[in-house]
């Protein structure tokens, strides 16, 4: 089965609802502010909080991004896949989706990486926060439309 069909069958997962300027707002904010946290966090060499922090930063971009767009997941997995699809495929999640698996790592394994990676892991936090924030503070009316048409059309809803 279609992992989004799949997502959209979760209790928590794909939901199209109407989209929220506040919401959306807050997230961003989130995720900046997590950014900055993550920052502090690294230079006191906290190897076990690092990740977990620079995958929260991506993840509220992201998910600013959807309520952008009127799309409500619980499911992170779910809501990753959401956006790769309709930003353009996988390549566009291979960021996020190593954050994660460092985040879980790090969380619930408490196996670490190397500082070098984690700073690594930080700059490209930071680059893909400001990208989603570029594309939450151009979305037109057309783009959201177009969006939420090719998902439910994927979904097969109308």
């Amino acid at each position: 089965m279609d992992k989004l069909k799949w997502c959209s069958r979760l209790r928590d997962g794909i939901r199209v609802i109407p989209p929220n300027s506040e919401i959306t707002r807050s997230y961003m904010e989130l995720a900046k502010s997590t950014l900055k946290r993550a920052s502090e966090v690294l230079e006191k060499k906290d190897f076990v909080w690092g990740p977990v922090m620079t995958y929260y930063a991506d993840y509220y971009a992201l998910y600013s991004f959807l309520q952008k767009i009127g799309i409500k997941c619980e499911n992170h997995s779910c809501s990753i896949e959401t956006a790769g699809f309709l930003l353009g495929g996988k390549g566009t999640t291979n960021v996020i989706e190593n954050h994660m698996k460092n985040r879980v790592d790090a969380q619930y394994y408490l196996k670490t990486i190397p500082e070098d990676k984690l700073t690594k892991s930080l700059k490209e936090a930071k680059t893909l926060v400001s990208n989603y924030d570029e594309i939450v503070s151009n979305i037109t009316q057309k783009d959201i439309d177009f969006f939420r048409t090719k998902l439910k059309r994927r979904l097969g809803a109308r």
